[in-house]
């Protein structure tokens, strides 16, 4: 099987084409607007692309959308209902619910409903490879701050959903590299806390627009900065950029 992944300069966002191998077929998950080298990759080893997937709306994941219909016409595009709700009419020829499965030849791809960075947020499983988007990366999560995110949700579909799959299985995520289930499982700052694994912090911090609060832990960000669980006196918790928390020290 053929996976390649192309990542943008500004958003550090991926695309990725997924091919049975040379003179098969395949599809296209997400466009970063920078998806040429997985086209010439797919005229050069005369690879039949099936299906275009999305894995949400927001506008790093969709920016090759027109170049995709341009290239493919008739090709449908597939994702969640929530995506075709932001997107609009048209934006989308199939649409799944939790569990569908898509046919490419011989590989099979299950949309996972992964509500919380947005709602409308699809992963696709294809054999031991799970395509994530931005909800799970290589040992950070994805934030919830933008209008659709869910703390709780997210805390869900990472816990109860992602985790629930087999530790070998194969994390391609929405930004930079891959992991695995498994590695995520023993080293990611966020999952270890919930898992009972790690001490929760007492620091108090100010969270810019929400108030002061304690960092339950700090973990790096897949762009070289960083996230932190807060929880606040109500309560309630959050995942935040680390440049929106403010430290005393």
């Amino acid at each position: 099987m053929i996976i390649d992944r192309v990542e943008d300069e500004k958003y550090l966002a991926n695309a990725y084409l997924v091919a049975e191998g040379s003179g098969g077929s395949g599809v296209l998950i997400d466009g970063n607007g920078v998806v040429e080298p997985l086209l010439e990759r797919v005229e050069r080893e005369d690879i039949t692309i099936t299906h275009i997937l999305l894995t949400h709306h927001h506008e790093d994941h969709v920016l090759s959308n027109d170049r995709y219909r341009e290239r493919f016409p008739g090709v449908p595009f597939v994702g969640h209902q929530g995506t075709a709700d932001v997107l609009g009419e048209g934006s989308l020829d199939v649409v799944l619910a939790d569990g569908d499965t898509v046919r490419s030849g011989s590989l099979e791809f299950r949309a996972i409903d992964t509500p919380g960075h947005c709602q409308g947020h699809f992963a696709y499983l294809v054999g031991d490879d799970c395509f994530t988007a931005d909800v799970l990366f290589n040992r950070t999560l994805g934030g919830h701050a933008r209008p659709g995110g869910d703390f709780p949700q997210l805390k869900q579909s990472v816990l109860e959903v992602l985790m629930a799959l087999p530790h070998h299985v194969r994390v391609h995520p929405g930004h930079r590299e891959a992991t695995t289930i498994g590695d995520e499982w023993e080293h990611n700052l966020f999952i270890r806390l919930w898992r009972g694994l790690d001490a929760e912090g007492d620091e108090i911090v100010t969270v810019r627009d929400m108030g002061e609060g304690r960092l339950l832990v700090l973990a790096p960000d897949y762009d070289g900065g960083t996230k932190g669980l807060v929880r606040f006196p109500d309560g309630t918790e959050g995942i935040y950029f680390g440049s929106r928390i403010t430290r005393a020290g």
